[in-house]
């Protein structure tokens, strides 16, 4: 590499830093096994923290998976180099702040297909959990568990109409009930606000009401 390439890739290298530190989305670059090599200061701010400090960390112990085996047929993936989007629900707790639930995406990055991949890790902020105490309790009917359960675990709606004896119209009308009394945007958050407030058993899968976990 010549003198001025070397100049240039610096240039872009601290361009780049800049860009991710002002990127207002929280965002970490992780090695294969999930420590923190780079954090910016909207990922230290979820943790109450600089972005130095969360250096070595591991992404998944800063904000915790509520489906474990997911977070292992992941690792088998990365194992395996298979390059996918890879995405976990999480909750964790800022200092001083309640409960937070939402989602975090890795994407594997590399400069080629040969070399181990770092983790270009996002974390989207879905809502926060209200205190038990005073959380109103959560009902949901057989059916509408079930629903859940199914789409947690990938199903279309085609698929969760089958299994569940319903038309798709069916299942798209729970889902819109549900959506409008826990005030989710779209399915996505649907399933995360059903396993942060315990429609849905953390730790099983497949994806399961919590009363059949």
């Amino acid at each position: 590499m010549g003198e001025r390439a070397e100049r240039d890739a610096v240039v872009w290298r601290n361009r780049a830093l800049l860009l991710f530190d002002r990127v207002s989305v929280p965002v970490a670059v992780c090695d294969v096994y999930g420590a923190v090599r780079l954090a910016n200061p909207a990922m230290a701010a979820e943790c109450g923290t600089s972005p130095g400090r969360l250096r070595g960390q591991g992404v998944l112990e800063l904000f915790r998976p509520q489906e474990a085996t997911q977070v292992e047929r992941i690792a088998e993936a990365l194992r395996l180099r298979h390059r996918s989007r890879y995405q976990v629900y999480v909750c964790w707790q800022p200092p001083g702040a309640v409960e937070r639930y939402g989602e975090l995406t890795a994407d594997p990055v590399s400069d080629s297909v040969e070399a181990t991949p770092a983790l270009l890790v996002m974390l989207r902020v879905l809502g926060e959990r209200a205190p038990r105490t005073e959380a109103p309790p959560v009902r949901v009917t057989p059916v509408e568990a079930r629903i859940l359960a199914l789409l947690a675990g990938g199903a279309t709606t085609a698929r969760a109409a089958r299994e569940t004896g319903l038309t798709r119209d069916g299942v798209t009308y729970h889902l819109r009930r549900l959506s409008t009394r826990w005030g989710a945007a779209n399915r996505t958050e649907l399933v995360a606000r059903a396993y942060a407030l315990g429609v849905l058993a953390a730790g099983a899968w497949p994806p399961a009401p919590a009363g059949d976990a």
